[in-house]
């Protein structure tokens, strides 16, 4: 199977990390990015009134996102990466690690799933150099 990406889709329960603070949360992702391999692009966190935090990291090989429930003890964790130079699964276990989950489900899909036509077409691929000519 000729796949693009890998995206871990997971819900984390009885988290006992602090998981009403973004920066608790999104240095948990930034940390994941690193043990993983990935390129941190950019990186964002809102805290909800009263409870709950979203953080985002871009990375240059796509994103890990985690929306949070602390009245719950609950994470939607969403680790997506393209290529082979990104270990998903290490920043899966650093996450699922540093909030302190005690249940978790998971679920991994393949993205971006190509046909065989479909990879000889971009082996050929010449990208257009759309660059103003010198003068």
């Amino acid at each position: 199977m000729n796949a693009l990406g890998r995206h871990l889709v997971a819900d984390f329960h009885g988290c006992t990390a602090d998981l009403n603070n973004p920066d608790v949360v999104t240095q948990t992702l930034e940390k994941a990015c690193e043990v993983a391999g990935a390129t941190i692009i950019s990186r964002t966190g809102y805290n909800f009134s009263p409870y709950g935090v979203t953080a985002v990291i871009v990375i240059a090989e796509s994103h890990l996102a985690v929306h949070t429930w602390p009245e719950y003890g609950y994470a939607a964790v969403d680790l997506f990466t393209c290529g082979t130079s990104v270990d998903t699964w290490r920043a899966f276990e650093f996450v699922k690690s540093a909030f302190g989950a005690t249940r978790v489900e998971v679920k991994e899909m393949p993205r971006g799933i190509l046909s065989q036509s479909e990879m000889a077409a971009a082996n050929s691929y010449t990208p257009i150099d759309c660059r103003p000519a010198a003068a």
